[in-house]
């Protein structure tokens, strides 16, 4: 059984301006509408473990952080961001490009999904190159996207069992099977299916996994993009922290996050509070919520 907290209710334009930052954290040139077309169903369904994870902005945020991290301890894959992405010219930009994509693979309607999807493989296609240890890589090697599909895995997973609430072994399950459709869909034919081959996969990735001064830099860019007003900037440190903890211990250690990115006993109780409270709050424009009016489901169906 899930969760099943009460809604919070704040003061209407507290409650509006936390909407509007919310959207405007997912929308980077055009507005997606995600309660139309009527009744057209998503890649995933709507009583899927994965919609009520998604639908928490923190733990999405904490769970995006720590799978580029995991992603960049592969050479390939880091040279192959940096070098052809906006991250370092525009980084909120190409976050909220990032995350809006997310957001359409699980609430998108089927055809908006699938489209986007199909969009991304084509724009992969280019991105070839070499590491700067002279390896060449390509965007759309299938062992690759298997690695990337993993760690998103692992990020939103763990995230949310980490900051919201403990998932069940049950859970977990679904959330493999959720997701295998979708990978597969991206090219990721090989991502894994069970705990048992992510753990498998991440065994098997460990001697490519090295530390790269691009992963501090990452952390740094995060830390002071405009992500969130002016006098709540200091919190996304604190969520980097978050992200960063829920690494496994081994790769922590090797991509040289110690002390510094470690959580004080207060900023854990923060980035605790301000998760559950995502888990609460009913935010009108957020994609779960148009995407459950889209399906005549009441907004607070996934709470």
């Amino acid at each position: 059984m899930f969760y099943d907290p009460s809604v919070i209710t704040l003061p209407g334009p507290l409650h509006a301006q936390i909407d509007r930052l919310a959207q405007s954290l997912l929308q980077p040139v055009q507005t997606i509408d995600f309660s139309v077309p009527p009744l057209e169903p998503a890649l995933i369904p709507a009583e899927s473990v994965s919609w009520r994870i998604f639908k928490n902005p923190v733990a999405v945020f904490i769970g995006g952080v720590t799978a580029v991290l995991l992603e960049f301890a592969e050479p390939r894959v880091r040279d192959g961001v940096w070098q052809h992405s906006s991250f370092r010219s525009d980084p909120l930009n190409r976050l909220r490009r990032t995350g809006l994509a997310a957001m359409i693979t699980i609430y998108g309607p089927r055809s908006k999904a699938e489209a986007m999807i199909a969009g991304v493989v084509r724009r992969h296609e280019r991105v070839v190159g070499q590491t700067s240890e002279g390896e060449p890589y390509h965007a759309n090697d299938p062992m690759l996207l298997n690695w990337v599909h993993t760690t998103a895995g692992f990020g939103f997973t763990e995230a949310y069992h980490a900051y919201v609430r403990e998932l069940t072994a049950d859970e977990r399950s679904s959330l493999f099977t959720e997701a295998s459709p979708i990978a597969r869909l991206y090219g990721a034919v090989g991502a894994p299916a069970s705990q048992c081959e992510r753990d498998t996969m991440f065994e098997s990735m460990q001697p490519r996994l090295v530390a790269s001064p691009i992963v501090l830099e990452f952390l740094d860019i995060m830390a002071q993009a405009p992500i969130l007003p002016g006098p709540a900037r200091p919190l996304q440190r604190i969520l980097l922290k978050a992200a960063v903890e829920i690494l496994p211990p081994w790769m922590r250690e090797r991509l040289g996050l110690k002390a510094a990115w470690s959580l004080n006993s207060v900023e854990r109780i923060l980035v605790l509070s301000i998760a559950k409270a995502g888990e609460r709050l009913v935010l009108p424009s957020s994609p779960a919520i148009q995407s459950c009016r889209r399906l005549g489901l009441p907004d607070d169906y996934l709470y």
